[in-house]
C-alpha cells in the first residue's frame, strides 16, 4: 500500500511539474508577429495575396509552436514609407511583437526596418530584398526568405542572353527595387542595354514611354512593374499594337495572378523569370496550390508563394527551439539552418541571410479551365546566390 501511495505521489508530482511547464508557457504569452503590407490602392492586389499566403502557412502550422499561440497582428502601409514606419513603430512599442514581416516595397522596408532591428526584434522578409541589406549592412536579425531583388532579373538576363537578343530596352519604377532589378538583369544579360528608363513610382500612364521605345526599335523590352503599374503598362503596350512588333519580357512580380485577371489575354505568350510556378512538381507546392484555391477561390501568385514559405520557415525555426522566441540567439541559429519543404523547391540561406535557390522560366498561357496561368518552361539558373554576400561579415549564431 505504501508503494502504491508513493507511486501515486510521484505521478501527482510529475503531473504538477507538467502543469507548471504548461503554465510557464502560457505566462509567456503568445508569440507575436507583426505583418505589415500594402492592402489599399492599386498595389493592394499584391498585399491581398501576401496576407492570404501567410494565413495559409499559419493554418497549416496549427497556429501554435510547442503549444504556444502564434498571434499575427496585421497592418496596412498604404504604399507610403512614412505610414509603414508608423505602423511598425506601433507594433514594436505597443504590441511588443517578436517578429515583423510582410512589406512588399523596398523603399518602405528601408524606412521601417531599423526600428525593428534596434528593438531586438527580427525582420523576416516575405518580399522586399534590397541590395543594401544583403551586403555591408547585413544584420543578424534580418532574414530575406523571398529573394534578393537583383536575383529576380538575373535569371531573365541569362535567358535573353542565351536566346541571342542583341538590343534591350529596360523600364522600371524609380525606387530601390527598380534599380536592383536593372543591376541584376545587366549582370547576366551582357548585351546592349539601349535604354534604362526609371519612371515615377505609382505611375499609371505610359503612353510617352511606349512612344519613345517604339522609336528606339530594340529587339525586346524588359519591364519591372508590380501591381497596378504592371497592369496599366502591359494593357497600354498591347493596345498600342506593340506585342507583335517588339516582344515584352519581365521578371517576377509583374505578370502573375495579382495582375493577370485585370490584364486579360494581352499577356498570353509573355515570358517571365520567376522563383516559383504553380506547376512546380513537388508535394509541398501541390498542397499549397490546392489548399490556396480551396480557401480563397483563386490561383496563388508568386507573392503568395513567397509569403507562404516565409510563414513556414518561421514556424519551422520556432518549432526547432520549442517556441522560445525570447532566446534570440537560438532563433537566429534556427533560422540560419532552417529546414522546411519550400514550395519553390531548392532553398537554403546564405551567410548574409538571403536565399540560395533556383530560378525558372515561365510563360503565360491558358489552363484547362480557361484561366491565364504561368506555364512552367524550365530551370534557368540553379543554386543562385546574390552578388553581395561577399560584402557581409555576419558571424553565424552560436
Amino acid at each position: 500500500m505504501q508503494r502504491k501511495t508513493g507511486m501515486a505521489a510521484i505521478a501527482a508530482l510529475a503531473g504538477g511539474f507538467g502543469l507548471l511547464a504548461q503554465g510557464a508557457i502560457a505566462q509567456q504569452g503568445p508569440i507575436k508577429i507583426g505583418y505589415v503590407t500594402t492592402t489599399s490602392g492599386p498595389e493592394g492586389v499584391i498585399g491581398r495575396d501576401m496576407v492570404d499566403g501567410f494565413k495559409l502557412a499559419m493554418k497549416h502550422g496549427g497556429g501554435k509552436s510547442a503549444g504556444r499561440e502564434i498571434q499575427v497582428i496585421w497592418g496596412d502601409d498604404q504604399v507610403k514609407p512614412d505610414v509603414g514606419r508608423q505602423v511598425v513603430d506601433k507594433m514594436i512599442e505597443s504590441d511588443r511583437v517578436h517578429i515583423v514581416s510582410g512589406i512588399i516595397f523596398s523603399n518602405i522596408l528601408l524606412a521601417s526596418v531599423k526600428p525593428v532591428l534596434d528593438s531586438g526584434a527580427f525582420y523576416v522578409s516575405a518580399n522586399a530584398g534590397p541590395s543594401s541589406l544583403a551586403g555591408k549592412q547585413c544584420h543578424p536579425r534580418f532574414f530575406g526568405v523571398a529573394f534578393q531583388n537583383d536575383n529576380n532579373f538575373e535569371g531573365l538576363g541569362q535567358h535573353m542572353r542565351d536566346k541571342g537578343f542583341k538590343k534591350v530596352y529596360f523600364l522600371a519604377p524609380n525606387y530601390p527595387a527598380g534599380k536592383d532589378m536593372a543591376a541584376g538583369f545587366k549582370r547576366y544579360y551582357k548585351g546592349d542595354m539601349s535604354a534604362e528608363v526609371f519612371t515615377s513610382f505609382g505611375q499609371l500612364d505610359y503612353s510617352a514611354e511606349i512612344a519613345q521605345l517604339r522609336a528606339a526599335k530594340p529587339d525586346a523590352v524588359v519591364i519591372f512593374y508590380p501591381g497596378g503599374m504592371g497592369i496599366n503598362f502591359v494593357k497600354q503596350y498591347a493596345q498600342g499594337g506593340m506585342m507583335s512588333q517588339i516582344p515584352l519580357f519581365t521578371g517576377a512580380g509583374t505578370v502573375d495572378q495579382t495582375t493577370l485577371p485585370a490584364i486579360g489575354d494581352a499577356a498570353i505568350g509573355m515570358f517571365t523569370g520567376a522563383l516559383w510556378s504553380e506547376f512546380l512538381d513537388n508535394p509541398a507546392n501541390k498542397k499549397f496550390v490546392a489548399d490556396f484555391e480551396a480557401d480563397y477561390g483563386r490561383v496563388p501568385s508568386g507573392f503568395a508563394s513567397a509569403s507562404y514559405d516565409t510563414g513556414r520557415a518561421i514556424q519551422a525555426a520556432l518549432d526547432a527551439i520549442g517556441g522560445k522566441i525570447e532566446d534570440k540567439a537560438a532563433f537566429q541559429k534556427a533560422m540560419e539552418n532552417v529546414k522546411f519543404d519550400a514550395v519553390r523547391g531548392n532553398f537554403r540561406f546564405n551567410k548574409n541571410h538571403f536565399p540560395v535557390q533556383d530560378y525558372y522560366l515561365v510563360q503565360i498561357e491558358k489552363d484547362a479551365k480557361g484561366r491565364n496561368v504561368a506555364g512552367f518552361r524550365g530551370t534557368i539558373l540553379k543554386d543562385l546566390q546574390d552578388a553581395y554576400g561577399g560584402e557581409c561579415n555576419l558571424p553565424a549564431a552560436k
